[in-house]
């Protein structure tokens, strides 16, 4: 059988038009990381596989958590995870993507109506692909935007429960939700929160417990807490009530028939959880440099704040992509992003402040973008 020719025409479309990706290895000083506090290699959670190891902890599960899957491991990073977050208990999954893929695919009922930040990640747009539930966007960061959305949907008949989503700080603007806000509305609704605090958690919040933590206690509140950002390793919890715990893993295709995450891993996330809340210091320092990163970007457009996502806007897509090539050979590891990872337009440099670079690092950089940007 012959290849379609689909695949290489859209292969040379994506070429022609600068989006085309590839897999490159990671090289120079760190500006393009999620690992915010440095944990990832860090001897804490290196030493914590090798106990774990040591006393004969499996690095495969063998099955689904619903088979033979189901472990020590994976039950005490939840109740750890559980504690540490303020929540009535938790769900490990093997990542965030998979988290917002099963949360709304399952949870969301029919008649019911998902109402999306219009910036949402796209593993949330993949759970919404596969729920029965309508969906429909709003403008971005726009609680007055929601709440008209809401208007709207029960003046044409809507009955059932409102899902809202967004996140507590957003991967590619670096700007943060109006958390209280939104909470409120949801209140005012009777609607639930599904929030996601990915690059959130660990960096901000008591012990870096998220910018949404005062609200995890709540009945009507899901939160996302994934592994593989400020905790250096990987996985997701998902923290919410018992009820719907219980349900996700009745309902959840993915959790039901998939093999279940390594119970390693669930103990290095059990780990990297009490490494985090001892951790002030590492956010301390992470603060210090994201103050110096601002004040060393801000001719090239980054906007004040305190998040350790700072974007560069270009806007054209091939010379977005220049940049960061002409910085990588420099010895910064500084990624482009593009189209459909950002609106149209809006290419960008997406720089993360990370404790793998240093202040004199973050002066280099800002050299170097003079040059290049």
């Amino acid at each position: 059988m012959v290849l379609p020719r689909f695949y290489c025409d859209d292969i040379a479309a994506l070429q022609k038009a600068g989006r085309r990706r590839s897999l490159t290895l990671p090289g120079g000083t760190d500006f393009s990381s999620n690992d915010y506090l440095a944990l990832a290699g860090s001897d804490t959670l290196r030493n914590a596989a090798r106990a774990a190891l040591d006393r004969g902890v499996n690095l495969g599960s063998g099955g689904s958590r619903l088979l033979r899957g189901n472990t020590p491991e994976h039950e005490a990073a939840e109740a750890a995870a559980a504690r540490f977050f303020g929540a009535e208990c938790a769900l490990y999954v093997g990542s965030g993507f998979a988290a917002n893929s099963l949360l709304f695919s399952s949870l969301p009922q029919p008649g019911d109506l998902i109402l999306h930040d219009a910036l949402i990640h796209a593993s949330v747009h993949e759970g919404m692909r596969l729920s029965r539930a309508p969906h429909r966007a709003f403008a971005h960061n726009d609680v007055a935007a929601a709440q008209a959305e809401i208007a709207r949907w029960r003046a044409a008949g809507g009955r059932g429960t409102v899902w809202i989503a967004f996140e507590t700080l957003y991967s590619m603007d670096g700007d943060m939700a109006p958390v209280a806000a939104f909470a409120a509305l949801a209140d005012r609704e009777g609607a639930m929160l599904v929030i996601d605090e990915a690059h959130a958690a660990g960096v901000f919040g008591p012990q870096g417990r998220g910018l949404a933590w005062q609200l995890q206690a709540r009945s009507n509140v899901v939160t996302l807490a994934t592994c593989g950002k400020a905790m250096g390793c990987e996985g997701a919890f998902i923290l919410t009530a018992s009820v719907l715990r219980d349900f996700i893993i009745n309902r959840a295709r993915s959790v039901i028939f998939s093999t279940a995450p390594s119970p390693l891993m669930a103990e290095i996330a059990k780990a990297a959880l009490a490494a985090v809340a001892a951790a002030d210091d590492r956010r301390a320092q992470l603060a210090t440099l994201i103050a110096l990163a601002q004040q060393t970007f801000e001719p090239f457009g980054v906007l004040p704040g305190c998040s350790p996502i700072q974007p560069i806007i270009i806007g054209d897509d091939a010379r977005t992509m220049a940049a960061a090539a002409r910085l990588q050979a420099l010895g910064f590891d500084v990624r482009g992003v593009r189209p459909p990872a950002v609106p149209p337009g809006t290419a960008r440099l997406r720089l993360s402040i990370t404790l793998n670079a240093d202040a004199a690092a973050i002066a280099a950089l800002g050299k170097a973008l003079k040059e290049v940007v």
